[in-house]
């Protein structure tokens, strides 16, 4: 044992310090003096592993025979992000009653033709350590797993089958008429009105058209929704021209070959699509107002509730995510800001953007006041909402549209340049997740065909100059606004009075004179 253990020290030395140098140490004339930055002789020069950065960020596309395209994009790993999206959403529900999307998405991954239950699918999963989620928005459903990539073959079948194949049977939809009314109860409930204010916005700036059309679906259609209508809707919208499969993590040819042995020749259970029915409406603005008046006292009940407030949202048109001013308007965004007056950190933690510096530090009553920016393939809107006591309403409005109109003054460069470095780190770090990445591929590839990399979205937003800030903030003050407002509206200004502040100078509300106070 010991003459083994004393060969091993010897060839050890030998590895660290070559033949030669080895001999002069066991002469007994000390460690050899060799420099750490120069090569030890007689060891080979290491070769590492390395991935060619173009290649590491690529994005593979392929498209089927039937249209249907497969994107991908190869992280090392032992987990990956599969789905299907279908450019199908509640924006598409014009010839049909408001809130298919909202039904299927509560429907998704439940009995199919190859699998009983909901249970049996889970259960499935869990064999590849996967889990599974549908969600639907304005323009798009999106049917996910996250799995082991060794399941692969067993992910896609199960997608294939949960999106073309689904059972639909009664007692599933019955299910869902309960799960969506208390959603919408949940919805009225909640002390954060933010869902239910974008509802409400999108209602207000698209009224009865597309992206305006209800994302939830409305009481009196719960009823209505039945199979014959969810299939007569997947005919129209569920056709492989319109499907992207996309996934992160594994390799394309592989991806391709599941999906030409799962999604090329499958006949879906609604019989042969036909997209000629499909609703090519391209989103029309209108602006307007929708009011709510409610009693927000019992919201938040307990020993330390939330006071009572209104909410107001306040929007402009802005673009589309297809025109080269989406970037501007994303930077405009992050430079507006804002967020709750409640700092998490304590005060003085450097809150930068304008509505904490222009609004929130200034006045104390505001309980909330965040920049929004919702775009879609053929417009946008940007808005800010803010919240406060029910008797400084009007205060609040023309804090607000003062704030609009000074998004046309000239932005100061360090300003600029923080609000563009804050949107760069917050596209990096969100890409560092794989399901976000397969969202952001899945995404750009169903709208463009293709995708932007992350390098060339940071050189684009680099590119943003003070000048392109001040031409689309002149731009959309041309519109007219959409307004939401939520809660005891007794103070809340008219329309009218909204719409001549955003048209004046310095964003002031007409004086109004009252003889009784």
């Amino acid at each position: 044992m010991a003459t083994h253990m004393s060969r091993c020290r010897t060839w050890g030395r030998v590895q660290r310090f070559g033949i030669a140098a080895y001999r002069k140490c066991s002469s007994g004339s000390g460690y050899p003096n060799i420099s750490l930055s120069a090569p030890l002789p007689g060891i080979p020069k290491p070769v590492f592993a390395a991935v060619d950065s173009h290649e590491q960020c690529e994005t593979k596309i392929t498209t089927l025979e039937n249209g249907l395209k497969v994107a991908s994009q190869n992280k090392f790993g032992q987990f990956c992000t599969v789905g299907i999206l279908v450019n199908s959403g509640s924006r598409h529900e014009t010839k049909y009653p408001s809130g298919i999307a909202h039904f299927l998405e509560k429907l998704a991954f439940s009995s199919t033709a190859q699998y009983g239950s909901k249970d049996e699918i889970l259960l499935t999963l869990e064999k590849h350590g996967g889990i599974c989620d549908c969600q639907t928005s304005r323009d798009t459903t999106m049917y996910a797993v996250s799995a082991e990539v060794k399941g692969l073959d067993t992910v896609v079948s199960l997608l294939s089958d949960a999106v073309l194949q689904p059972r639909l049977l009664d007692e599933e939809i019955e299910m869902t008429r309960m799960a969506v009314r208390f959603e919408l109860e949940d919805l009225s409930m909640r002390p954060d009105p933010e869902p239910l204010l974008t509802e409400m916005i999108h209602a207000a700036a698209y009224r009865g058209n597309t992206v305006g059309l209800p994302r939830f679906c409305p009481v009196e259609s719960v009823e209505k929704i039945d199979k014959k209508l969810l299939h007569m809707y997947l005919q129209s919208y569920y056709c492989p021209e319109r499907m992207v499969l996309a996934g992160v993590g594994i390799e394309h040819e592989q991806l391709v070959a599941c999906a030409r042995k799962y999604l090329l020749n499958v006949k879906p259970v609604w019989g042969a699509s036909t997209p000629t029915n499909v609703d090519l409406s391209v989103a029309q603005y209108t602006g307007g107002i929708v009011r709510m008046d409610k009693d927000m006292s019992d919201v938040s009940l307990g020993p330390t509730p939330i006071p009572e407030l209104t909410h107001i949202m306040i929007g402009l048109e802005s673009c589309s995510f297809l025109e080269d001013d989406f970037i501007p308007f994303a930077v405009l965004n992050m430079m507006m800001g804002g967020g709750g007056s409640f700092s998490a950190g304590g005060p003085g933690k450097g809150m930068f953007t304008r509505l904490y510096l222009n609004v929130l530090n200034r006045h104390h009553w505001m309980y909330n006041a965040t920049s929004y920016h919702h775009s879609y393939e053929d417009t946008g809107l940007l808005c800010i909402h803010a919240s406060a006591d029910p008797r400084q309403v009007r205060e609040m409005v023309e804090i607000l549209t003062r704030e609009f109109i000074q998004m046309a003054g000239t932005a100061g460069e360090m300003e600029l340049e923080r609000a563009k470095t804050q949107l760069k780190s917050m596209l990096m770090m969100n890409l560092e997740s794989r399901p976000v990445i397969f969202e952001d591929v899945g995404r750009q590839v169903l709208a463009t065909g293709k995708r932007k990399l992350p390098h060339e979205l940071c050189y684009l937003i680099s590119n943003v100059t003070a000048s392109d800030i001040k031409r689309v903030t002149t731009k959309m003050l041309c519109s007219k606004p959409a307004v939401a407002a939520l809660g005891d509206l007794t103070e809340m200004p008219s329309y009218e009075h909204i719409q001549a502040a955003l048209s004046s100078k310095d964003g002031h509300l007409p004086r109004m004179y009252r003889l009784f106070r």
